[in-house]
């Protein structure tokens, strides 16, 4: 197979390949799913031919992505995701737990986006600084 793609989206598919191992493989710790670790290994390699040399590094005989690369700013995407992700997910975690964890259907739905978005709408104006656990 052969795919031709300028510098630019390259560089943009190296994020996406980046993004992409990271989700799946960054909380597996020695349970990694190599065939993915693999792929990026082999795109990154391809660096050599296109001379983004910054971009990629040798460890251990393995093309892996740079230290420049990682501190270039796709760790804050990341982070952009996982925190949008967090908020959505503990926003219609409490949602239904006001709702007492019931089934949701046609009755209830719209009670549920109700409160989702006033979650939501208070995790935008003051994050989990409202946020309290009682033990």
């Amino acid at each position: 197979m052969n795919i031709e793609l300028t510098d630019r989206e390259f560089r943009r598919l190296l994020d996406m390949v980046y993004i992409g191992n990271w989700v799946l493989n960054s909380a597996r710790g020695d349970n990694r799913l190599k065939e993915f670790d693999d792929i990026e290994s082999k795109l990154f390699g391809l660096c050599l031919k296109t001379g983004m040399y910054s971009l990629f590094e040798v460890v251990d005989g393995e093309v892996v992505p740079s230290a420049e690369f990682a501190r270039g700013g796709i760790h804050e995407a990341i982070m952009e995701y996982e925190d949008a992700v967090f908020f959505d997910i503990l926003a219609e975690e409490l949602a239904r737990r006001d709702m007492d964890f019931a089934p949701i259907d046609s009755s209830n739905y719209g009670e549920l986006n109700k409160r989702i978005d006033e979650y939501i709408e208070e995790f935008e104006e003051n994050g989990i600084n409202n946020v309290n656990v009682d033990k």
